[in-house]
């Protein structure tokens, strides 16, 4: 592997994308929909520049989702599920161990049940099963007399478990959204988006997102009511598709927004109970932030470190006792998994100084005593430090086997990765950003040797330099909080529909205070016509605290309203910045 130039680290320099405004555009728009220019300017630089097309994000409608018949397998798929149904005969769903696959078997779990299906629920554990379908799964479905082996969020590379199935007697059908492979494992049904012969419209749905229109079909082959039938899954579904990090474009969008507003009313008490415990105020909206980084990670951490199979539980209980005690107890996991991969990610870091291994396009690293449950956490922090693609894996000591995960940055596809250099991997696989395999603790090196040189040919020094993307540049004028009463037209933020992001240019900086938090830092900004900004940064406090009062910057910034008893005021959620008078 050769030396990849400089590198990036907390301090370093991002490299600012600003987009540029089309004024012409902006009015028109703005005219033929009666929004401010600042909105019609962000819809342009996303890419809206017809009326018709605007109007329906702005407007989503749930008569917009799509024709579920139009799922690959849909009708074999149907066929099968109600042919146990009227058989009276135990259907066996077969999950996953991170929140997408807790909310899919959730939901094929209720709705199953609701239509008189026999159903036995299973999520994996992922210390005893592993990823994926596991024999042992099969042989537990056989043998409690399961007809019908339905797995979600998973299953499209359990080629033998699924003809493992079919010898046990069983039908299989097969519900996923991870990249499908050469060819497709032997079910009677494989409903998976991202199937070469699918023409289904849309082809980033979650685990959760296929489970839901599977379902939603089935609602309309039975006559039920439909508007019933979103009301009672899409907060499950939102959970799934955001804590997944899908994009929230296209019928993501319809699930992320519909099932925001399900998830604040719902009376499901494992949700209601979650949601306390993550201190969520339902009396407010509740935003996509707040499922990514508060709900779905204690819904994770039970899968992490312990037994997934306690927030499935919790999100299939209809008893408030119950569902109290549990999502207590998923609060104490997420406590211990928070410290755990503290731990690692320090060891992590170390190890790859110690190594000589951060001058790399791609870093991997490996250690015995490391948490499998909680090494994907750490890549993405590695991810979020260095600015590469990373891997980390934990060794166990007795088969010597390296089990891991990995995330990307843009440009760089993980699940790619793995497949050309296949024959190194026992297993393997995953989304382009996002993926986990195994191997022998004998080819460690010989792996990292030969995805450095996939990444070699894959990217270039200028990939490995963090792009910060701003929509535009804006004086402090335009930014005021009506104007983000408006904004908040093109929720919900997330991965695909990022939260608005500003340029200011020339703010005098006026106080930089520190908080009790190191992490997080204040300051006061003055724009160059004398209006007065209150400012905080939660990732600039080791570069902002050198920073002396009096300079003047350049700040990327996220606009936001900061509400302390009952007052609303502006804030600037500072992005990066830059000394103004730098070339």
């Amino acid at each position: 592997m050769s030396n990849a130039g400089p590198l990036p680290n907390a301090a370093y320099q991002a490299k600012w994308v600003v987009g540029q405004r089309s004024r012409e555009a902006e009015i028109r728009l703005a005219g033929e929909l009666g929004v401010s220019v600042l909105v019609a300017a962000i819809l342009v630089q996303r890419g809206f520049t017809d009326a018709a097309s605007t109007y329906a994000f702005l407007n989503p409608s749930e008569q917009d989702f799509h024709d579920p018949r139009l799922l690959p397998d849909y009708e074999p798929a149907v066929k099968a599920i109600l042919g146990a149904r009227e058989r009276k005969e135990r259907i066996f769903v077969h999950g996953d161990y991170d929140v997408d696959g807790i909310t899919s078997a959730a939901i094929f779990s209720r709705f199953l049940k609701a239509i008189g299906c026999d159903v036995h629920t299973h999520v994996p554990h992922r210390m005893r099963d592993g990823y994926g379908v596991s024999g042992t799964a099969v042989e537990a479905a056989q043998a409690m007399g399961a007809k019908l082996f339905l797995t979600c969020d998973c299953g499209i590379g359990a080629h033998e478990e699924v003809a493992q199935a079919n010898e046990a007697g069983m039908t299989v059908v097969v519900t996923d959204h991870h990249t499908v492979g050469v060819t497709l494992p032997g079910a009677i049904a494989v409903v998976n988006v991202h199937r070469q012969d699918s023409v289904y419209p849309f082809k980033d749905l979650s685990g959760a997102g296929v489970v839901f229109k599977l379902c939603e079909g089935i609602t309309k082959e039975l006559g039920f009511p439909l508007a019933k039938y979103y009301r009672a899954y899409l907060d499950l579904t939102a959970l799934g598709t955001i804590a997944d990090v899908m994009p929230l474009v296209g019928e993501n969008r319809l699930i992320a927004r519909f099932g925001l507003e399900r998830l604040r009313e719902t009376r499901k008490p494992g949700l209601i109970a979650l949601m306390a415990a993550a201190r969520i105020d339902t009396a407010k909206p509740v935003r996509a932030g707040q499922v990514g980084f508060q709900l779905g990670p204690r819904l994770n951490a039970a899968g992490r470190l312990e037994d997934a199979a306690t927030a499935l539980r919790l999100l299939l209980t209809s008893e408030e006792a119950e569902a109290s005690t549990l999502a207590a107890k998923l609060e104490e996991i997420n406590i211990q998994r928070r410290a755990e991969q503290d731990r690692i990610a320090e060891e992590a870091i170390k190890l790859l100084i110690d190594q000589n291994a951060l001058q790399y396009k791609i870093l991997m690293v490996a250690q015995e005593g490391w948490h499998s449950g909680v090494v994907g956490i750490v890549a993405s922090r590695l991810v979020d430090q260095f600015h590469r693609p990373s891997f980390v894996m934990s060794i166990d000591p007795e088969t010597g086997l390296c089990k891991g995960s990995g995330r990307s940055i843009p440009g760089f596809n993980l699940a790619e990765a793995i497949e050309a250099n296949r024959d190194l991997f026992e297993s393997g696989g995953g989304h382009a950003m996002a993926a986990g395999c195994s191997f022998n603790r004998s080819n460690f090196e010989q792996i990292r040797s030969q995805l450095g040189a996939y990444a070699e040919g894959k990217l270039t020094d200028e990939d490995l330099v963090p792009t910060v993307r701003a929509d535009l540049e804006v004086t402090a004028e335009e930014i005021s909080v009506t104007a983000l009463e408006e904004l908040s037209k093109l929720e919900p933020f997330g991965f695909g529909n990022a939260q608005p992001k500003f340029l200011a240019r020339s703010v005098a900086v006026r106080q930089v205070s520190p908080t009790r938090n190191p992490a997080v830092v204040k300051a006061v900004l003055e724009t160059p016509t004398g209006r007065t900004i209150e400012a905080v940064s939660f990732t600039l406090a080791e570069r902002m605290i050198p920073t002396l009062a009096g300079s003047t910057v350049d700040v990327l910034f996220e606009p936001e309203i900061n509400e302390y008893q009952g007052n609303r005021r502006l804030q600037w959620k500072l992005k990066d910045f830059t000394d103004a008078s730098a070339p």
